[in-house]
């Protein structure tokens, strides 16, 4: 699935006032930190993950594999935060809009 502009500005307002719940430490990218992802993807449809400590490079990968690891597709990046989106089938509490 991939997102219209229109969806990733609708997303990117949605995920503005939102704290970080997935913090990645200096371990990187582990298995913990997939599981918890997906349990917060799976709660909250859209969540911001904070990536500090890491160079750009490393940043752009581990987020990429994050996203792939969770079926989730990345909104937005700015700096060490990211905003990714899942939507959840059974109990979408996001309605995208033309989608």
């Amino acid at each position: 699935m991939q997102l219209t502009e229109k969806q990733r500005r609708h997303l990117k307002g949605l995920a503005h006032p939102l704290k970080p719940v997935i913090l990645m430490g200096n371990g990187g990218l582990t298995d913990a930190v997939v599981a918890e992802t997906q349990r917060a993807l799976a709660d909250h449809e859209l969540i911001k993950v904070r990536l500090p400590g890491m160079e750009r490079t490393e940043r752009d990968a581990a987020l990429e594999l994050l996203a792939k690891r969770t079926e989730s597709l990345m909104v937005t990046r700015i700096g060490h935060v990211a905003v990714l989106y899942r939507a959840n089938p059974q109990l979408p509490r996001i309605v995208l809009p033309g989608g």
